[in-house]
């Protein structure tokens, strides 16, 4: 496999934010969405909104309304109509099934504790690399449990906009990955390639949490013929223990804290640091600032940064 993958032409920018609902819009994931929408916005580009609901065991009841009013609250206006992945199920079975025709993807019958007990290496994200068990057929009474594509030898790379060169020889380093998982879920990788390519997205945005899984999307644009978006990975908010403020850490909803501060740490977060006068004042006036002041090179390259101390509950 090449190095490299195609890019899209220059075109109109196309960025969107695509949370997941598994709780209410914290601190990190408003960081997200307003680098996003600055990104796309401040170059006259069009922004939409997914709700990335197909991992439905994780899935909050009314989160994702929770969610959309945020946005709303905050000013971050989307295009056109929001797209829920959990109806999009017939779009990613007719995916799967081109790779399958193709000679591309592969059912397999192994469950957790047999790659556990199969094998101990770990790729970048902590997962452990599919041993390739099934890769020349199901084992002789075994019934397919999820299905896998075949990957190749070679490096995957690509050129973040801000992170730099990121480089994974994906067959060595995770093996073939899951697209459908055996409890009947699309796999994230699988949807969100097809999502972005469908709604023809451009530009990602989105946090440095995600960065390690990019170069298995771009495997996947490139089987399918997908055109390379622009990829920029913002630092990722962590709070005071160095965790990814996330459901699972305690982080805290937006809500707890009136937008107009929220979203002034948001941009010092960015390495915009509003003017003295424009700190806490009205969300329209801070977006509007940061429309005509948004730069890349403003932002800050680490992976993860301090979130400010109201965004997290503090363990004993």
């Amino acid at each position: 496999m090449s190095a490299l993958y195609p890019i899209a032409p220059a075109i109109t920018p196309v960025g969107r934010f695509a949370p997941s609902p598994t709780g209410p819009l914290h601190f990190g994931s408003l960081v997200a969405a307003l680098g996003s929408w600055l990104d796309a916005r401040s170059r006259r580009g069009r922004w939409l909104l997914r709700i990335e609901d197909v991992d439905t065991p994780r899935i909050v009841p009314g989160a994702d309304r929770t969610i959309i009013a945020d946005l709303a609250r905050f000013g971050l206006e989307w295009d056109g109509e929001i797209i829920w992945q959990s109806q999009r199920g017939d779009r990613y079975r007719a995916v799967l099934d081109r790779l399958r025709e193709s000679g591309l993807a592969y059912p397999c019958a192994c469950s957790r504790k047999e790659i556990a007990d199969s094998t101990t290496l770990r790729a970048r994200d902590g997962a452990l690399r599919y041993p390739g068990t099934c890769r020349t057929g199901l084992p002789p009474g075994r019934d397919a449990r999820a299905w896998r594509v075949r990957t190749t030898p070679g490096q995957v790379c690509f050129d973040d906009a801000l992170q730099g060169r990121v480089c994974e020889d994906i067959e060595r380093e995770v093996g073939d990955f899951v697209l459908l998982r055996a409890d009947g879920v699309w796999a994230y990788q699988l949807a969100v390639v097809v999502d972005d390519a469908e709604q023809g997205v451009n530009e990602i945005v989105r946090g440095a949490d995600l960065l390690d899984s990019t170069p298995r999307q771009l495997f996947l644009q490139r089987l399918l013929g997908y055109l390379q978006p622009d990829y920029l990975h913002l630092p990722v908010a962590g709070n005071q223990a160095g965790e990814k403020l996330s459901k699972q850490t305690l982080a805290l909803a937006v809500a707890e804290q009136p937008a107009p501060l929220a979203l002034s740490d948001a941009f010092a977060f960015l390495g915009h640091d509003l003017p003295a006068d424009l700190r806490g004042a009205p969300v329209r006036a801070q977006l509007d600032w940061g429309l005509a002041h948004w730069a890349r090179p403003r932002l800050p390259r680490n992976a993860m940064a301090p979130a400010p101390a109201w965004s997290a509950v503090q363990r004993a």
